[in-house]
């Protein structure tokens, strides 16, 4: 019987496995297949605005200035909150409200965030909509993410390396900075990586606040229209399937590469500090 059991285990968990890489391969494929061949040069570098062939130029830099601005924004922000709630709060009142307005904030839906961004930072401060009011709103939506990654970061750093740093007369800040922060990295960089594929495959908040302008963005405070909004609108105003798919074949070359770049760079500070 137990045998049996650990048998029906390992069975279920194998084709949970299969069942996710499955469902990720049949995505992939199919907006592959159906946009690929709609992915050239002229459609890449070309311009929306005035070619009148369908170019995504401006949208791709609208799309890598979000992420950009977004990450600067929500970063050091996301980290240091993170620092604040593993190594110095003392499980306090003031902890409770942070940990409990992070989780909040998490489950809180986009298209909300599109509304306050829009009040607040379109219509109040006087944004209008522009880049950097997208990429306000945006940083506010992966705040949580990186927040709850870099705690957890921290808790896998080992006690033994605080004790040590401290017994051989090290600060608590030489500490931080010097021992569990470097430890902590590649994990700190995992929740930005997650964090930039949430800033690409944003729409809703995006939508009420970076406006929907299809031209080459000169500066951050003009208004234009990112990958995603793109494809929503065209889709909506003409039904175009296939140019959609070639932007989604983009989306996806986008994110890998984002994500392959974080990998390389968690890996060059991990070979630097062992």
């Amino acid at each position: 019987m137990r045998k049996f059991k650990e048998i029906l285990l390992k069975s279920i968990v194998y084709l949970s496995a299969f069942a996710t890489v499955s469902v990720l391969v049949a995505i992939v494929g199919y907006i592959f297949s159906k946009g690929l061949r709609g992915v050239n040069l002229s459609f890449l570098v070309s311009d929306y605005s005035t070619s009148g062939d369908g170019g995504i130029l401006p949208m791709i830099i609208t799309t890598l200035y979000m992420v950009l601005v977004s990450i600067l924004v929500a970063t050091p922000i996301g980290i240091l909150s993170g620092i604040y709630l593993q190594e110095y709060s003392k499980n306090g009142k003031l902890t409770k409200i942070i940990r409990f307005a992070t989780e909040s904030l998490a489950g809180i839906p986009s298209i909300v965030y599109g509304l306050f961004g829009g009040i607040f930072f379109v219509v109040t401060l006087k944004l209008g909509y522009s880049i950097v009011s997208g990429a306000l709103t945006v940083a506010i939506i992966i705040l949580p993410v990186i927040i709850r990654t870099t705690e957890e970061a921290l808790k896998t750093v080992p006690d033994s390396y605080r004790e040590g740093s401290l017994a051989l007369g090290g600060t608590r800040f030489q500490t931080l900075y010097k021992v569990i922060l470097p430890s902590a990295i590649p994990g700190i960089l995992s929740g930005v990586i997650l964090s930039v594929g949430r800033i690409i495959g944003e729409s809703a908040a995006v939508l009420l606040t970076a406006g929907t302008v299809a031209k080459l963005p000169e500066t951050i405070f003009d208004s234009s229209r990112t990958l995603t909004v793109h494809a929503y609108l065209l889709t909506k105003e003409s039904g175009d399937i296939q140019t959609v798919a070639s932007m989604g074949v983009v989306l996806i070359i986008m994110v890998l590469a984002l994500n392959t770049l974080a990998k390389v760079i968690a890996k060059k500070f991990n070979k630097a500090n062992y």
